[in-house]
């Protein structure tokens, strides 16, 4: 009888100690005491992780589109497979068409034109060529005329300030001009001459001849020296002969 009530007294004890030694970890818990190797066991035991769900949380975040991990992104180098968008300047670009837009109007020509030399009391030594449109398009006067008084062996040379801004057009029915400066009016011309042939050669639009000179009849012999210059076609009859 004695024994069985040691063997209770001993049991209460245990289990008066045991309840003492949880009421004191959960104690410690409450108070933000560090987690015990026994409580990581049984943690471990149960499945759960022990790390802080705050990192597990961004860990598991998948990516959002337009992410630079994203196959998502497009522009240059972009998995869609659409070439990039070709620039603005690049789209407005056309072909075949020049400056002077001989993509839509002829060349003039002696075949559209009608060539007239004539003398002028002012500026002296100077003459005025004509190039009327007889067709029935406008065309383009390129640049100057080609010259060719009697057997010269090389064209005039041009009056460089005499540059319109624009490729004359000339409509039909009305004409271009161009100022012939003859000879020097100091005599510091050399090589001079008397002639009263004369042939004429309009510029394409790359600079070169047209082709078949066109012969111009002049009324009289004209002098010509190696100050012999001409201007670019222009639209107005002063402006031809003001160089």
């Amino acid at each position: 009888m004695r024994d069985l009530r040691f063997r209770r007294a001993t049991r209460t004890s245990v289990l008066g100690t045991t309840a003492l030694i949880a009421a004191l970890s959960l104690t410690a818990c409450q108070s933000g005491g560090t987690e015990s190797a026994g409580d990581a066991g049984d943690s471990a035991a149960s499945g759960t992780s022990a790390v802080p769900v705050a990192d597990t949380g961004k860990a598991a975040e998948k990516p959002k589109s337009g992410d630079s991990g994203s196959s998502s992104v497009t522009g240059s180098g972009s998995s869609s497979g659409k070439p990039p968008a070709k620039p603005v300047a690049e789209q407005r670009q056309g072909g075949g068409s020049n400056a002077g837009g001989s993509a839509t109007l002829p060349t003039c020509t002696g075949a559209n034109t009608k060539l007239t030399m004539t003398a002028v009391q002012r500026p002296i030594n100077h003459m005025l060529l004509t190039a009327t449109n007889t067709g029935s398009k406008s065309c383009y006067a390129y640049a100057y005329p080609f010259l060719r008084f009697g057997e010269a062996q090389a064209v005039p040379q041009v009056t460089e300030d005499s540059r319109p801004q624009s490729v004359v057009v000339i409509a039909p029915g009305e004409s271009a001009y161009t100022g012939v400066m003859t000879s020097s009016t100091d005599g510091s011309g050399i090589g001079g001459y008397s002639t009263k042939d004369l042939g004429v050669h309009f510029q394409d639009v790359e600079g070169g001849s047209t082709g078949t000179s066109v012969r111009v009849p002049l009324s009289k012999k004209v002098y010509v020296d190696s100050t012999l210059t001409v201007t670019y076609w222009q639209t107005e009859r002063d402006d031809a002969l003001m160089y």
